[in-house]
């Protein structure tokens, strides 16, 4: 693991997590395992992809490590 963290939408993310780690995006099979830390839930596509862009312009690891905190 090199404690990045890796940020997308889905609609079942367990599905997605398991795709990761067997190797099926280029990007992320690199960087295997990979573990869920976070989820957010929202009622409409539109939501979620709003969020998840607001969240990939970041790019703070401590941001992302107090969103996950907080959740906690």
């Amino acid at each position: 693991m090199d404690d990045s963290y890796y940020v997308g939408y889905s609609q079942d993310p367990e599905k997605r997590l398991l795709d990761h780690n067997l190797g099926k995006s280029r990007y992320t099979s690199k960087k295997t395992p990979w573990c869920l830390v976070y989820t957010e839930k929202y009622h409409t596509k539109t939501e979620a992809l709003q969020r998840e862009k607001f969240l990939k312009r970041q790019r703070n690891k401590q941001f992302y490590q107090k969103l996950i905190k907080k959740k906690i």
